[in-house]
């Protein structure tokens, strides 16, 4: 067996605590030594922009590995609401303004979709991961998660808009599913699970 130490690294390229948790749970027995970019003294990622969820990821991706000079994956994930004309989409973590938290957010969404009824409430989480590394190599996959937006938060698992993104072959919210299950049909956890298969093979990669 392989110890940690003799393993490459990959640097997940978030400073979200709750996501950095997600995605080392959904990444399970990768053949990397899996670190968190928090854990990086002065750690830092270029803002996110309004071009697509792919610009977003890569960037993260791309400024982790010059960083830290390990692979590094990075996510970009939005929610889309049909009746909102697909937003808030890739500023999904900006709706409503800075300094909200999630619960603000989901306030401020079910707000803007007062008075719309369910059969139009029709909603998508979307994911995108890019893998970068030192040497150039690049991936992206994506995954997603058709839903409905509800009329009040329900659950208390998960994070972002989990509480309201209602998961319709299972009738419970994101928030409202255990850990495991939740992993198996979000947008995160497919799109991780097409991460997997890339990085048993990713070029490079020492302790095989």
């Amino acid at each position: 067996m392989t110890s940690a130490s003799s393993r490459s690294k990959l640097v997940l390229a978030t400073l979200n605590p709750a996501k950095a948790r997600e995605l080392q749970t959904l990444l399970g027995a990768v053949p990397f030594e899996v670190v968190s970019l928090a854990t990086v003294p002065g750690a830092h990622l270029p803002p996110e922009g309004e071009s697509s969820y792919v610009a977003n990821a890569l960037a993260k991706a791309r400024a982790a590995a010059r960083l830290t000079g390990a692979l590094a994956l990075a996510d970009d994930s939005g929610l889309e609401v049909d009746a909102l004309g697909g937003q808030p989409g890739i500023a999904s973590a900006r709706y409503g303004g800075p300094g909200l938290s999630d619960a603000e957010r989901c306030t401020r969404l079910l707000q803007a979709l007062t008075g719309v009824p369910p059969e139009q409430r029709g909603a998508r989480f979307r994911c995108v991961i890019a893998l970068a590394d030192p040497a150039g190599h690049e991936q992206l996959v994506e995954g997603g998660a058709e839903g409905q937006i509800t009329s009040a938060p329900r659950g208390s698992d998960g994070f972002g808009y989990d509480p309201i993104f209602l998961y319709l072959p299972l009738g419970q919210t994101f928030a409202e599913l255990s850990p495991e299950v939740k992993n198996q049909v979000s947008h995160r956890g497919r799109a991780t699970a097409r991460a997997r298969e890339l990085l048993r093979s990713w070029p490079g990669r020492s302790g095989t």
